[in-house]
């Protein structure tokens, strides 16, 4: 597990401070297989993620090649504590279901964090 020792911030513009982490995974699939895998997303994904306090929003979004077609997830947390509420201790480990990997060709088994220092949605 990478040791976290600040948390970014930003300021929304109405001078609150506000911390938030962005969680990114990888994979890939065939034309139908991402489209399996935005259903799955968009049925199952993201009703728990909203269900966990702290669980700010996501990005689907989708690249196609000549064979496959890749696909990045970012989800957007207030704070590495409400990634553990949903991922568990070890928040390094993807968390990825049986009925996303059967649509999959690959997958990142592991996540990257980032701090999210610079923010334009939703302002």
């Amino acid at each position: 597990m990478i040791e976290r020792t600040s948390e970014a911030r930003f300021e929304p513009g109405d001078g609150e401070e506000i911390t938030m982490v962005g969680r990114v995974w990888s994979a890939t699939a065939t034309a139908n297989g991402a489209d399996a895998y935005r259903f799955h997303f968009e049925e199952s994904v993201l009703p728990s993620l909203g269900a966990v306090d702290g669980y700010r929003g996501a990005y689907l979004l989708r690249r196609e090649h000549t064979e496959t077609t890749e696909l990045q997830v970012m989800t957007l947390w207030d704070s590495i504590e409400a990634i553990t509420a949903f991922a568990g201790s070890d928040i390094d480990k993807a968390v990825v279901e049986p009925e996303a990997q059967a649509v999959l060709k690959t997958y990142d088994r592991e996540v990257r964090h980032y701090d999210v220092i610079v923010n334009t949605v939703n302002r």
